[in-house]
């Protein structure tokens, strides 16, 4: 999922590009790229404890981990490594509520691990996922000339499927209506078109199209 925009010569690197690849190679299941991305953002947190995207993205990175433990049924660790992981995110987006670059890369991390948890645990996530991108959506669409089809296509599809999954289907049609508009002939149309002919999507047409499930790129 990647919202990308231009950036400015003289702009220093962004966090999200010193780690972006390597947390979604790491998602991906290589455990090496995933190390050094955790081992990055640490570093960063060590020299600036209140660095919001550093927080969020090493919050991802034990939530994430968090799901190797439940699999492997232990569930106290898996339960504070997952309580740990959100509660970093969360803060993050409490520091920088106006940073796409931390609010994107929390709503992707919530939005995606909400299909797999039951109601009661997913659910919540799935309401603060959806708010991420909603705000990041209201923050950006007045430009998007730097927005690439993917990276708009994404972003207005995890508005539109997250609020379908919450029940609230007129918004939910607002948003696929409006992906038939910014974004006719694509893919991401042709999903917008199936769902507002059925009112719902397979699991397949609700995955991200291209990507190692991870955080979007930012303006």
């Amino acid at each position: 999922m990647a919202v990308a925009a231009g950036m400015l010569a003289q702009e220093p690197v962004r966090f999200d590009d010193k780690v972006r690849e390597q947390f979604f190679a790491g998602l991906g299941g290589d455990g090496a790229a995933l190390a050094e991305a955790m081992k990055i953002s640490a570093a960063t947190l060590a020299a600036e404890p209140s660095h919001a995207e550093a927080m969020v993205w090493h919050g991802s990175g034990l939530f994430f981990q968090s799901g190797a433990l439940f699999q492997k049924g232990d569930m106290q660790a898996a339960m504070a490594m997952m309580q740990k992981g959100t509660g970093m995110m969360d803060k993050a987006a409490e520091l920088a509520p106006k940073n796409v670059g931390v609010r994107i890369p929390r709503g992707s991390a919530y939005l995606a691990a909400s299909k797999g948890m039951p109601p009661q645990m997913g659910t919540p996530l799935l309401v603060m996922g959806v708010k991420d991108y909603e705000d990041c959506w209201e923050m950006q669409k007045g430009d998007l000339s730097g927005f690439s089809e993917h990276s708009l296509g994404e972003l207005l599809f995890g508005i539109a499927e997250g609020n379908g999954r919450l029940g609230k289907t007129e918004k939910a049609k607002e948003y696929f209506t409006l992906i038939q508009t910014k974004l006719p002939g694509t893919a991401y149309a042709k999903r917008a078109e199936k769902w507002l002919a059925e009112g719902k999507l397979s699991s397949r047409d609700s995955n991200c199209m291209g990507c190692h499930m991870g955080s979007p790129k930012v303006k």
